[in-house]
């Protein structure tokens, strides 16, 4: 009975979605609302990137609550996961005891790839402003190449207090500048609390970069430490 029962809940699904795929229509001419926002972005806040424009500063406190969503996530996984009892007996436990080592194709791999992850996420990072990119997703390319440094030494630990320390600050400095777009621009983490610079160069769109840089270091670390606690 229930197997039918799934089942027709499937075929429900299946319908709804085939009414859904159906009925799409690619639209043809942007709507009032993107127009506005094309055109304020580069004009207002001097990033060619309308994305990270909208996101960094016109959905300032949005940025925010998923930032702080993701601190959240992340010190909930550590509660969990971690404790020192926990990682004693995993550093006292032998290497090979529970899984197998890595291959010499993964070791050997990882040290050459790894430094070009690191370095493309910083790059995502920092010219978020200018082509696709920006915080959020750098920080997922750098802790991307935490992971496979993981999974090439698998002994080999990160320091969870620099981590935090360093996410700690990031986020303080972040919040600082909120702040200051509050009192010396039109709002929290305006853009126009630093010098908007020559449109489409590397140092422009006034505290853009510098915003997008902390959210790189923020997501990086906290879910650095997410991939951590998970292994053992």
């Amino acid at each position: 009975m229930s197997r039918v029962f799934n089942l027709l809940v499937l075929v429900a699904f299946g319908f709804v979605f085939a009414g859904l795929i159906g009925a799409y229509d690619e639209r043809q001419i942007l709507s009032a609302l993107a127009i506005r926002y094309l055109t304020e972005v580069p004009e207002g806040l001097g990033a060619p990137n309308v994305v990270t424009g909208i996101l960094i500063s016109f959905r300032g406190f949005d940025t925010l609550g998923e930032v702080a969503v993701l601190f959240m996530v992340a010190a909930s996984v550590g509660t969990l996961l971690g404790g020192k009892e926990k990682n004693a007996a995993v550093s006292a436990a032998p290497a090979n005891v529970g899984r197998r080592p890595p291959s010499e194709l993964v070791r050997n791999g990882a040290e050459v790839v790894l430094p070009l992850i690191f370095l493309f996420g910083a790059y995502v990072i920092m010219n978020g402003h200018l082509s696709a990119g920006g915080g959020f997703q750098g920080g997922a390319v750098v802790a991307s190449g935490v992971m496979l440094y993981m999974l090439a030494y698998p002994r080999g630990g990160i320091n969870h207090d620099v981590l935090s320390i360093t996410e700690s600050l990031a986020g303080v400095v972040y919040v600082t500048i909120g702040i200051l777009g509050i009192v010396f621009a039109g709002g929290f983490l305006d853009s126009a609390i630093l010098p908007r610079g020559e449109f489409g160069t590397f140092i422009s769109a006034g505290a853009i970069p510098i915003i997008s840089a902390l959210l790189g270091i923020k997501v990086g670390a906290e879910l650095s430490v997410i991939i951590d606690r998970f292994r053992s």
